[in-house]
């Protein structure tokens, strides 16, 4: 033997594990069918369950007041998490607690199965297996029945909060629901009435104490004003700001008076002095002795006129008239005078008149200044008592406003109910339908995949990767040759690639050769659970099998030992092969220790054998000692082999390609089967490997292919 043996990859069967699943259908459909009854059973034992809906908007409700000078307040705004809190409100336990009183749902088996409990579920109270339910007050145990049939949610992108409830009864799912959502307008519209309630109470003590504050405040302005004499005249001035005012004004009435008097002074005398004449000028023309003078005068010259026609310039009457002339002229200078001696005489008195008011306004001034610092002071005491003033006036406001919404009327929820909830006509749950169909799916798939998952932990669904069987050129065979005195080797051969294994087709092998009496087969069924079958109906203990077309043979081989494994027989293969196949295909790594090291007395049977790391069968690997030293104690071999078959129901020994006459060395036991492996099996080649066993005294051969035939009778030999 060689011990170049390789740790080999292996591919999934797809073919194998759906001819797995076809062969159990009448059990996956068993089980199908069994659960589809079960799950209407189920479901018809279920009570029904209705559900009813109720929606409500979320939107800002405010009272319309009748006052005209009171405004609406702007809407309020709510977004989409002010919504979600709403929806948070509905399905508070204070509201559902309520809404459960008021209904008296405690009372309902629905809602309280607690309260009167089975008397197995008594008995496992009393042993103290489960929690004693009566340990939860009654209204925590309704709470919690109640919560599990709510169902709050909003619609999204909107302000809709829908409220769903379900029960046994139609009616009572709709009576709950329209009950939850009537409490939480109410709930809504409390808490703004006791907002409204509790700013009136607290609004009542801050008004008392601002009147206070602002009475204090004018009595400090009104003091402060009468300790300075900051008394006022009208809403603006105080005494001395006025009296400022009017003395201001007086003096520039008389500094203009002054002015006027000095000019018509001036006037008069400039005229006196350029000889002018007078009786032109308005203030002497505004006396009214000069208006008599000058009407005198006119009337002594009209008279001179009259006479000078009939008299001279000499007589008497003429002169005495011309006298009275001059002496008018003297009387009108005069009265110019005694106009110019007034109009002097009113200056003067502008003058002393400025004098005296000037002298009150600087005194007056000079008081102003101490006075603005008082204002100062007199203003800051005012700015506080208006301050004051007004804080009152907008508490007196939101009091009244307060006081106008203490009616649970006046104060509507910030909710409409879009849509109450009515009785549901047809049960939500269960639906039968669905439900059987799920249960019915769900274990064909189930029992499928455990069909399936049996297959490959089995290993009998798994088959060499491509390109895992193309190695090297592998040493000889260590089965002895027909020579008895040594040993005769098998001549090396390439191995096929894996794909065309794989892809290989499963003929019926029905023949017959001549030469050989009827050499073929009496079935159709070559495949590997066919063969299994077979060894385990005739309690076949060893099994050694050749394989003509070598590795392909081999994998075929390896598939027989997890078939076995997997029906529940303890299963053992020897890897026998030159090119360590089965060796590579179960064993954890090729290393491990094996035939060769137990021929060579290294190792005891026991640690010659390992586990298959794919399914429960167990192999002797190939081993590593040497292989020349291996087969002088070859004839070791069948004495190993019994033992194994002692200990074992099936030992299967996988030969690789070899003859009859190296088979017979080592198959000794009378009840050996002999299985002949084949991948491509040709009528040719059959033939000829019949003929050799029949003449090494093989009467009957297992034939074995590694795809599944129609189904046959139990008898699959080849009669050679």
């Amino acid at each position: 033997m060689a011990g170049a043996g390789h740790h080999m990859d292996v591919d999934i069967d797809l073919g194998r594990l759906a001819a797995a699943v076809w062969r159990r259908k009448f059990a996956i459909g068993a089980v199908t069918l069994a659960a589809a009854g079960l799950a209407l059973a189920v479901t018809l034992m279920m009570n029904p369950l209705y559900k009813s809906e109720t929606r409500l908007l979320i939107t800002a409700r405010e009272p319309v007041y009748t006052s005209g000078q009171a405004q609406r307040p702007q809407e309020q705004t709510f977004d989409e998490a002010s919504v979600t809190s709403q929806a948070e409100i509905v399905k508070s336990a204070d509201l559902i607690k309520k809404v459960a009183t008021d209904l008296a749902l405690a009372s309902l088996e629905e809602f309280d199965p607690d309260a009167n409990p089975s008397a197995l579920k008594s008995l496992l109270i009393s042993l103290g297996l489960i929690k004693d339910p009566f340990e939860v007050p009654p209204s925590e145990r309704v709470l919690k029945a109640f919560y599990e049939k709510l169902e709050v949610y909003t619609i999204p992108s909107s302000r809709i909060v829908a409220i769903s409830f379900s029960s046994r009864d139609p009616a009572l799912a709709a009576e709950v629901a329209n009950a939850l959502a009537d409490a939480y307008l109410a709930f809504n519209s409390g808490l703004k009435l006791e907002n409204n309630t509790d700013a009136a109470a607290w609004l009542e003590p801050e008004i008392a104490s601002l009147r206070a504050k602002v009475r204090e405040a004018e009595e400090k302005v009104a003091k402060y004003r009468a300790e300075k004499g900051l008394l006022l005249v009208n809403t603006n001035d105080t005494i001395a700001a006025k009296q400022l005012s009017d003395i201001s004004t007086e003096l520039s009435r008389v500094r203009g008076e002054l002015a006027d008097a000095e000019a018509r002074a001036r006037t008069v005398r400039a005229a006196m002095a350029a000889g002018q004449p007078v009786d032109a000028l308005v203030d002497v023309l505004a006396s009214t002795t000069v208006q008599r003078l000058r009407d005198r005068e006119s009337a002594v010259r009209a008279e001179i006129a009259d006479l000078s026609a009939t008299l001279l310039d000499g007589h008497p009457r003429m002169k005495a008239l011309r006298a009275q002339l001059d002496d008018i002229s003297a009387q009108i200078m005069s009265e110019t005078r005694k106009v110019l001696a007034s109009l002097e005489n009113n200056a003067r008195l502008s003058r002393l008149r400025e004098e005296e008011l000037t002298a009150q306004l600087n005194m007056l001034k000079s008081g102003s200044a101490r006075e603005g610092e008082e204002a100062v002071e007199l203003r800051s005491l005012e700015r506080e008592a208006a301050a004051q003033r007004d804080l009152l006036e907008t508490y007196l406001a939101r009091y009244r406003e307060t006081a106008s919404r203490s009616e649970p009327k006046s104060t509507p929820a910030d909710a409409h109910v879009i849509s109450r909830a009515i009785p549901a006509s047809e049960a939500y749950f269960p639906k039968t339908l669905a439900i059987v169909v799920v249960a019915a799916l769900a274990a064909f798939m189930l029992s499928a995949i455990w069909v399936m998952l049996a297959e490959l932990f089995s290993g009998r669904a798994l088959r060499p990767a491509a390109g895992s069987l193309d190695v090297e050129e592998e040493v000889a065979d260590p089965v002895p040759a027909k020579s008895p005195a040594e040993p005769v080797a098998v001549a090396p051969r390439r191995r096929p690639e894996a794909a065309s294994i794989l892809a290989a087709p499963a003929p019926e092998l029905a023949f017959s050769v001549a030469g050989l009496p009827n050499v073929g087969n009496e079935a159709s069924d070559f495949s590997v659970e066919a063969v299994a079958d077979q060894l385990l109906a005739d309690q076949v203990s060893l099994a050694v099998c050749v394989s003509p077309e070598g590795d392909e043979g081999s994998a075929t081989a390896v598939m027989l030992a997890r078939t076995l494994a997997g029906e529940g027989a303890r299963t053992l293969l020897i890897d026998l092969t030159g090119s360590a196949c089965p060796t590579g295909l179960m064993a954890e790594t090729p290393r491990l220790s094996g035939l060769t090291d137990l021929l060579c007395g290294e190792i005891s049977i026991a640690d010659a054998i390992h586990a298959d790391r794919l399914s429960n069968a167990q192999i002797v690997p190939h081993g590593n000692a040497n292989v020349r030293r291996a087969m002088r104690a070859i004839e070791r071999l069948p004495m190993i082999m019994d033992a194994l078959a002692e200990a074992y129901d099936v030992v299967i020994v996988e030969c690789g390609a070899t003859d009859a006459a190296a088979v017979a060395r080592i198959a000794r036991r009378p009840d050996a089967e002999i299985i002949l492996s084949v991948v491509r099996p040709s009528e040719g080649e059959i033939a000829a490997v019949l003929g050799d066993f029949h003449e090494h005294g093989f009467e009957d051969v297992l034939l074995m292919t590694p795809e599944t035939g129609p189904q046959g009778p139990h008898s699959r030999r080849a009669v050679a």
